[in-house]
């Protein structure tokens, strides 16, 4: 056995270990990832807009490839950095945790707060240019591949390529992404243009101008409103119970906190949260504080206005916030998130600050506007007599739960310890039975489904639960639904959807996909829930061994690998096509899409609460004429299974 000591353990220099583990610094190397790195740019002109210096930032999606950003702030210091010993700007774009975010005497709030953004966006590209305009001068720093600095210093400082106006200031960078590591190097103006729309509402006063070389499409997206135009937005296709949204803003010691929110007719509450201006999609403290304020003042009122009687019990959280639209936005000066992501904040200050600003700024709100507390506490009686109502028939289904028959549907795992277990939920029995023969009978279990389920969109609790697909499945997993779930029940560390490679089975997806977001969202958001990426094809081509021709085989997973297998130039003596899971045999199917050592997995995640929601109800809801005018502009996009 080789001998394991020093010599094994491996030190990465600088950023190399970016360039090692992108997924741990971008989250992947796919589309989302590429897109990341146009955010973390961005993210620093908007810190600059934070601290008062910066009015507009131009994002140029350019010919060649790249993503130009340019803010108007204050430029990126130019001088010798007092340890480092080198020009401040080259130590901001080449050393991790490097920036003038971790005090606040530079930025008082700032979203990029680990200091490794730029430096990563430099890691990860071909090509960097850093272009900065600061007291007349012009500097320029250039980078290429991973983050190599290219320019000569001059006197230790980075070399004046120009003069402008000592009014004229910022910072313009232009990286291009090194396709060594991602998937794909092609941005998306859709992507881009969402995010940016997201900016501006959650920035007043910021101008964002973003132009596209590639078809000379420029615009603007300027928000004076802020995020009561965010609200109102997201609310444009729903029917709303009072006209106008609810907008407050103040602050609460260091923390300043804006909140917009409005009714509607739907079954269910979306609230959005932001930490200086990042979308924290997993909520935190701050929501507590708005749910906890709006409980408190909603049940004040119904008592001071006769909706509840001294006897009566106060109205629960839930259907206070029925119908509820929402956005927080809190800029903090230290905020803590968990981890790089930022999917979460754990500032106990801070459900302190939007308790106190909302239930202070509120009642000054609605007291002035007792049309609109009115439509909302009609609304939230109405909830609760429908929940009230509706308890006992769902008690009576969930109790039933425990003495549903799995045996006939879920082949089991043989292991009871969850953190090894995993279910595959298959379609139809025909899959489910090559399945079961190929699994790994220890660790995996597997539940078929006998049609599709049903489209819970839109449906109330108590109504799911009669379809026995929903109802089998609640029981398999064993952890509940709705208030009564309960994650550390969770029978298996993973749900995996493994369904065929057709329109049927994108359809069964997206059907289990929404049942589990509105209904189960703590499987998607503790990273619970997979996609089985079963090979569409099968190819066997004309190799060669120690110079000896040989038939080789090698399984592809879409048309994309298909037609980069093509370019290869290899001789296809055979090439096979798996419509379904079924025309695979056991052997076949444990090597491609069980074994944990071969296989590919999709974790499903929520980067983006606003978005997620917004194509939910878009695609999954009952409003028909927003579906057809996507399904018509994205028609051009679609991969017919002919």
């Amino acid at each position: 056995m080789e001998q394991y000591n020093g010599s094994q353990i491996v030190v990465l220099e600088g950023l190399e270990a970016v360039r090692k583990r992108p997924g741990m610094y971008i989250g992947s190397t796919g589309t989302r990832g590429l897109h990341h790195l146009i955010w973390e740019i961005l993210d620093n002109g908007i810190d600059e807009h934070l601290a008062g210096f910066c009015k507009q930032i131009d994002i140029v999606m350019k010919k060649d490839g790249g993503i130009s950003i340019t803010d108007h702030g204050r430029g990126v210091p130019t001088d010798i950095h007092p340890t480092k010993h080198i020009p401040t700007a080259r130590v901001v774009y080449t050393i991790l945790h490097a920036g003038g975010k971790f005090s606040n005497s530079v930025y008082k709030v700032s979203g990029g707060l680990h200091g490794v953004g730029a430096s990563v966006v430099n890691a990860l590209s071909s090509h960097m240019i850093v272009e900065i305009k600061r007291e007349g001068k012009i500097y320029r720093d250039e980078y290429k591949d991973g983050g190599c600095p290219v320019t000569e210093l001059a006197d230790g400082l980075l070399p004046v390529v120009g003069k402008c106006s000592k009014s004229d200031t910022g910072t313009r960078v232009t990286f291009y992404p090194d396709d060594t590591i991602f998937e794909t190097v092609e941005f998306k103006e859709e992507t881009i243009c969402k995010r940016l729309k997201e900016v501006a509402y959650l920035n007043k006063g910021l101008k964002l101008v973003f132009t596209n070389e590639h078809t000379g499409m420029q615009k603007t997206y300027e928000e004076a409103l802020g995020i009561k135009s965010f609200v109102s937005y997201l609310n444009r296709e729903a029917s709303v119970l009072h006209p106008e949204p609810i907008y407050i803003e103040g602050t609460s010691g260091d923390i300043e906190v804006e909140v917009a929110f409005q009714y509607t007719d739907n079954f269910t509450e979306q609230i959005n949260s932001y930490c200086n201006r990042i979308n924290v999609v997993d909520g935190g403290t701050l929501v507590t504080g708005f749910k906890t304020a709006l409980t408190r003042v909603m049940n004040q009122y119904a008592r001071e206005l006769g909706y509840l009687k001294e006897k009566d019990e106060n109205l629960d959280g839930r259907d206070i916030r029925n119908g509820i639209v929402a956005i927080i936005s809190i800029k903090h000066p230290d905020p803590q998130f968990e981890g790089q992501t930022k999917t979460k904040l754990g500032n106990t200050d801070a459900k302190a600050a939007v308790d106190d600003v909302f239930a202070t700024e509120v009642t000054r709100c609605l007291d002035k506007n007792i049309e609109t507390l009115k439509a909302i506490l009609d609304n939230s009686m109405r909830s609760y007599s429908a929940r009230k109502a509706g308890d006992k028939a769902r008690n009576a289904v969930l109790k039933q739960l425990n003495d549903v028959d799995t045996r006939s549907k879920l082949a089991s795992c043989s292991s009871k310890k969850p953190e090894e277990c995993e279910v595959y939920i298959v379609e139809g029995d025909s899959a489910g039975g090559t399945v079961k023969t190929a699994r790994n009978r220890k660790t995996q279990a597997v539940l078929p489904l006998r049609g599709k389920i049903l489209n819970v969109e839109k449906a109330t609790l108590d109504k799911i639960l009669v379809n026995n697909e929903i109802k089998t499945m609640i029981a398999s997993f064993g952890c509940g639904i709705g208030d009564d779930f309960d994650i550390t029940k969770l029978r298996y560390d993973k749900i995996i959807i493994l369904t065929d490679a057709d329109v049927d089975g994108a359809h069964i997806s997206t059907l289990l996909l929404t049942f589990f977001y509105r209904f189960m969202p703590e499987l998607i958001t503790n990273g619970k829930v997979y996609r089985g990426m079963p090979p569409l094809y099968k190819v066997e081509f004309e190799g060669s061994e120690k110079g000896k021709k040989k038939k080789q085989s090698r399984y592809l997973f879409d048309d994309f690998e298909l037609e980069k297998f093509r370019k290869e130039g290899k001789k296809i003596l055979s090439l096979q096509r798996y419509k379904g899971l079924g025309e695979m045999d056991a052997s076949q199917l444990w090597e491609t899409t069980l074994n944990p050592e071969t296989r590919i997995l999709a974790q499903v995640s929520l980067s983006d609460t606003v978005e997620a929601d917004e194509v939910t109800t878009l695609l999954m809801g009952s409003n028909v004429p927003p579906r057809r005018a996507f399904i018509v502009e994205e028609a051009k996009y679609a991969k017919l299974d002919l």
